[in-house]
């Protein structure tokens, strides 16, 4: 009789691990999606004389809602990963994208 038990005891154990082990695949799996109904597209800007990537973030801030209320630093680098910059440094007629809600 013990020993059935004990062999009783060993399946449960490795039942409750796989059952854990599945559930935590499943939520790795769908805890990566985005749910959100918002479409974001680009819009492209050709720069002036004198532009910054400062300036232009700034100037997102305060007339793009996708930009709205977010931190300088952040949009600046924003926009340097979307368009593939390396440097802060841009000259004039340098296409940038940047990011709207549609």
């Amino acid at each position: 009789m013990k020993k059935k038990q004990k062999s009783l005891k060993n399946i449960n154990k490795k039942t409750l691990i796989i059952i854990i082990f599945t559930l935590l695949i499943v939520i790795c799996i769908f805890s990566n999606n985005s749910y959100s109904n918002v479409k974001v597209s680009y819009k492209t800007i050709f720069t002036s004389k004198g532009d910054t990537l400062w300036s232009i973030a700034e100037n997102e801030i305060n007339n793009n809602n996708y930009y709205s209320n977010e931190d300088i630093r952040k949009v600046v680098f924003e926009l340097k990963k979307i368009n593939n910059l390396d440097t802060n440094i841009i000259s004039e007629g340098t296409e940038l994208k940047i990011p709207i809600y549609k």
